[in-house]
């Protein structure tokens, strides 16, 4: 549990952790074939490290959003533009995946192939975040 007690590094290993079971349950959601719902983990998953790279460098409560090019900007990560690209992307799973209004399309659009494509790119990206704690 998150406490405002906490030094910088323990924020740091709480977020770190929070991300690796995030990441543990879309690999489980994945092989269950819930493809929507595993691409929310992702999110989520991607959301915590960037909140722990976020407490690594401000040092500081990271802003109530949970847009993650924003999050990683605002950590002065530096970023190609297809990463910048493919975080809009994945930002999207959280608010598709999570309103009615958008389940469905979103559901259609979440093959096994494009859940495929988009776990690894999150993997990968994470794996990165990690190396700039």
């Amino acid at each position: 549990m998150l406490k405002f007690d906490m030094d910088r590094q323990e924020k740091v290993t709480f977020w770190k952790q929070a991300s690796k079971s995030d990441l543990e349950t879309m690999e489980l959601i994945f092989a269950g074939k819930k493809y929507s719902d595993a691409l929310f983990f992702g999110h989520l998953a991607t959301e915590k490290m960037l909140k722990a790279v976020y407490i690594q460098k401000k040092d500081e409560v990271f802003p109530a959003i949970h847009d993650l090019l924003k999050i990683a900007m605002l950590s002065g990560l530096k970023m190609d533009k297809e990463t910048k690209d493919e975080l809009e992307v994945v930002t999207g799973f959280n608010i598709n995946a999570r309103y009615d209004s958008y389940k469905h399309e979103f559901y259609d659009r979440a093959t096994r192939q494009y859940t495929t494509r988009y776990i690894k790119f999150i993997k990968s990206f994470i794996k990165w975040l990690q190396k700039q704690i």
